[in-house]
């Protein structure tokens, strides 16, 4: 688990370095605020999606099938 830890800890180094910020600001960014808008994001999307699939569900329990 530790290698994986430091590993990521380079890779964020590395990113900062070639975006010319630090270590602790692409941490910031990440972690505090694109990681908090994606999920955000996600579940507005999931909202909508249940909602949708809801009324899917009514519409198709409440319309009457054809006899012939």
């Amino acid at each position: 688990m530790n290698k994986v830890f430091y590993w990521c800890v380079e890779v964020l180094e590395v990113w900062a370095a070639q975006m010319g910020i630090t270590y602790e600001e692409i941490n910031v960014w990440l972690f505090v605020i694109i990681m908090p808008a994606i999920l955000i994001i996600q579940a507005i999307i999931i909202f909508i999606l249940a909602h949708k699939l809801l009324k899917m569900k009514k519409k198709i329990t409440t319309t009457p099938f054809k006899k012939k």
